[in-house]
């Protein structure tokens, strides 16, 4: 692991200490940034205040927001995708950095092929927005006729053993969809989100995702407990495990082989299933080519036990859940919303100080 703290004592066995103290040296209940694997598309860097740009920026998303909702479906699929090419152009450096991480995928792309899988994964971006403004206003049936799931025996079972399920997955596809559907099944979903540099935009998000019926747990210094406590109490609980986030120029999250080259992921998801005894559970969101259309895919439980250190089982654990992500991730590369550096010979990653997004 990044951090070079040491730990008082083995938590993970004998509770001895509380259950972040064994992985930085953080006060009780705060969640070290190595197990922050939580936000969809935020930006971590410390809150400020508001802004003529900020107010800018939150009537945009609203504006995006209300379009995305009055707008027909095609309509307004067609339209993200419409949008999507021009700010491929215009956003060159990520333009490169995702031909850069798809190559990475796939060795082979070039030419034609390359620049055809960059654009969708613009396009793709473009309609995870489109469809998370819309998610809150759709009918339980109109979530149901397009979405498909394969694996769902694995969640119910972890549901039924009464330990709490953590569910890992990628920024990839539409997560969110599947969230929404579990909870039109009546199982709930926590999903843990990091703030925002802008409050009002933060608030405005949180506002959203709690429409759909997400219980959202923000990213502060009592989210640890929080996440400890819905596990024990038998919940499903979503962390975003696949880029780690930069707090102050460093990483804290575990060292892994990702896609052919050490990087670093956060610690979370393994260390709350071997705090907790919660199931952990790879899993998918894709998008299908129908409008509205998803497709989820979840894979069996990763083996947690303890062998060693907590922090030795964390890395281990770690590992094994990166190369089932690295599975999924493979299945649709262009569907993959990383548009950042996330691997030490990317340009920018040492000068990295934030997690971002486009």
């Amino acid at each position: 692991m990044a951090s070079s703290s040491s730990c008082s004592g083995d938590c993970g066995k004998n509770g001895g200490t509380t259950f972040t103290s064994c992985l930085s040296p953080c006060p009780p209940g705060r969640l070290p940034s190595s197990l922050s694997a939580t936000s969809a598309h935020s930006v971590s860097v410390n809150s400020k205040p508001a802004s003529n740009q900020d107010a800018f920026t939150v009537a945009g998303y609203r504006a995006a927001s209300l379009f995305a909702k009055l707008t027909p479906g095609p309509i307004a699929h067609a339209s993200a995708f419409a949008l999507s090419g021009p700010l491929a152009i215009a956003m060159r450096p990520k333009r490169l950095m995702v031909e850069r991480h798809l190559r990475r995928i796939n060795p082979g792309l070039s030419g034609f092929a390359l620049r055809q899988a960059t654009q969708e994964a613009f396009q793709s971006y473009a309609r995870y927005y489109l469809e998370t403004f819309r998610l809150s206003t759709l009918s339980r049936r109109q979530i149901d006729d397009g979405f498909q799931i394969e694996g769902f025996e694995h969640i119910e079972r972890a549901v039924a053993a009464g330990k709490g399920t953590v569910l890992a997955l990628p920024h990839l596809g539409g997560w969110e969809w599947s969230g929404r559907w579990l909870v039109d099944q009546g199982y709930g979903l926590t999903a843990v989100v990091e703030k925002l540099a802008n409050d009002d935009l933060f608030e405005w998000f949180l506002e959203m995702r709690t429409r759909v019926g997400f219980d959202i747990i923000p990213l502060d210094d009592g989210a640890g407990l929080k996440v400890n406590e819905a596990l024990r109490g038998n919940k499903i609980v979503s962390l975003l495990c696949d880029r780690d986030i930069v707090r102050d120029g460093e990483r804290a999250g575990v060292q892994v082989q990702f896609f052919g080259e050490q990087t670093t992921v956060p610690a979370g998801p393994a260390f709350f299933a071997l705090r907790t005894g919660a199931a952990l559970i790879p899993l998918a969101t894709y998008f299908t080519k129908r409008v509205d259309g998803h497709s989820t895919v979840v894979r069996p439980p990763i083996p947690v036990s303890r062998q060693g250190s907590l922090r030795e089982d964390v890395a281990r654990i770690t590992q094994l859940l990166t190369t089932e992500i690295e599975l999924l991730i493979r299945r649709a590369p262009e569907q993959w919303h990383l548009f950042q550096p996330n691997w030490p010979s990317d340009p920018g990653y040492q000068g990295m100080n934030t997690s971002f997004n486009v």
